[in-house]
């Protein structure tokens, strides 16, 4: 089992305080929905744990069992099996999704297997196979970037996945495929999701073991997946009296 530890985490961007001590510990195979409010600081967590060099650590720690995260280039982050599924991926032309994933994955896979491995995974979300000769997210709808990127964590298979807004851009019918598609990640591969979102929705596939409130930069309330439901019914009131 392994396991992902956020400790005092605090970070700026832009000069501003985002994130003002965040705390929070799961493990292989578990899903952790982070909920809460716009600029809550939900996307920054995302980011500040995947390495994007534009935001300035304060404090803290980040730990992927003994290895200290923090300290690595984004890179490296990825290779030790953190995955980031961006809420709006970056378009990068002129590098086929095809490609990138066969540079990706480990060389002593088999090419063979690494391209069966793709056509799966394609198949698995409805993903057509011509998007694999696409350069990668350019002209892309926002559900279809979802689903690249969905793609992407199924044939590189990384120890724990940061999920930043799946449902975004995907109708009903294709957000239940890609949700189904990362809970059974959970299940296959004993993958650790740590899923952000507004919405409780997502969690009619992917099924959540704790959910988090995010509330002014840190986790205000931990519970169950019930919490979520309750989000939804009276919103985040309470904590913005509380920091109010």
């Amino acid at each position: 089992m392994s396991t992902l530890v956020i400790e005092g985490l605090r970070a700026r961007v832009g000069g501003q305080d985002i994130l003002k001590g965040v705390d929070l510990s799961m493990a292989s195979g578990e899903v952790h929905a982070v909920m809460g409010p716009n600029g809550s600081g939900k996307s920054t967590l995302a980011y500040v744990l995947a390495g994007h060099p534009n935001f300035e650590v304060l404090g803290g720690s980040v730990r992927l069992d003994d290895l200290e995260l923090l300290d690595l280039p984004a890179w490296e982050r990825a290779q030790a099996g953190l995955f980031l599924a961006m809420q709006y991926p970056t378009e990068v032309p002129g590098v086929a999704l095809r490609d990138l994933l066969r540079v990706s994955v480990s060389t002593s896979n088999d090419a063979s297997e690494i391209e069966a491995a793709m056509r799966q995974e394609a198949k698995r979300i409805g993903f057509g196979e011509k998007f694999l000769e696409r350069s990668l997210n350019v002209d892309l709808s926002g559900g279809e970037m979802k689903r690249n990127e969905t793609l992407q964590l199924g044939v590189l298979r990384p120890r724990f996945a940061i999920i930043d807004e799946i449902d975004s851009g995907l109708d009903f019918d294709a957000l239940r495929m890609v949700s189904a598609r990362v809970e059974a990640a959970t299940k296959e591969h004993n993958m650790g999701a740590l899923v952000i979102t507004h919405y409780s929705r997502v969690f009619e596939q992917l099924k959540p073991d704790t959910v988090h409130v995010f509330y002014g930069g840190r986790i205000q309330q931990t519970g169950g997946a019930d919490l979520a439901q309750e989000l939804e019914d009276t919103g985040y009131r309470r904590w913005s009296n509380e920091n109010g």
